[in-house]
């Protein structure tokens, strides 16, 4: 089910604009778009924080859709106008990052009463990074999963990611080194209680 959303941005400063957001799941045919934008964000998004061989190595090896979720229906798009601006999901499951390429997956069910939640795998178009299309797909996958009773989630963050996810109230400083096809990576383990 689609929701609306009408944000209002700021970008450059005195600049005003409302730009109305659409929110839905995400589906099979769109993966091609999906993995175009992802590879779109993690190039351009991860400059300063990542090598160049880095970057690549994290589209080959880690970043992309997670099939998993598009099926569970947990993996959500964000349409402005019509246009793709960003993705990003939660997981009742218990790999905590990586898509259908990563070797590091496990498929089980989460118990919601003791284990949290998974954000996954968020991404948002250059042309409309830090505009809130973030903050909305993340708030959609905070309030779905506490409906379906987990009382936190964890997410594994990237360098750039740590500052977005802090502000939102995740917590976690200590980068863990993820090998991809040979090249080492700094991810953060991050997580956050949800409120009822």
């Amino acid at each position: 089910m689609a929701e609306d959303h009408t944000l209002t941005s700021r970008h450059p400063p005195r600049y005003y604009w409302r730009m109305h957001l659409v929110l839905r799941p995400a589906n099979r045919r769109e993966i091609p778009s999906l993995e175009a934008l992802i590879e779109r964000s993690a190039r351009d998004l991860s400059r300063g924080y990542y090598s160049p061989e880095e970057i690549a190595a994290a589209i080959e090896h880690v970043f992309g859709v997670d099939t998993e979720l598009i099926e569970d229906g947990t993996y959500l798009v964000a349409e402005v106008d019509g246009g793709l601006a960003g993705c990003g999901g939660w997981s009742r499951r218990r790999t905590l990052f990586g898509s259908d390429r990563a070797a590091s997956r496990e498929s089980g069910m989460l118990d919601p009463a003791t284990e949290p939640a998974k954000i996954r795998a968020f991404f948002v178009h250059p042309d409309w990074a830090r505009r809130g299309i973030g903050q909305a797909i993340l708030g959609q996958c905070e309030a779905e999963a506490r409906r379906a009773g987990f009382r936190a989630c964890e997410l594994m963050a990237t360098l750039p990611g740590v500052p977005f996810y802090r502000v939102m109230g995740y917590e976690g400083d200590v980068p863990i080194r993820y090998d991809a096809g040979g090249v080492t990576l700094q991810f953060v383990p991050m997580r956050k209680a949800l409120t009822p």
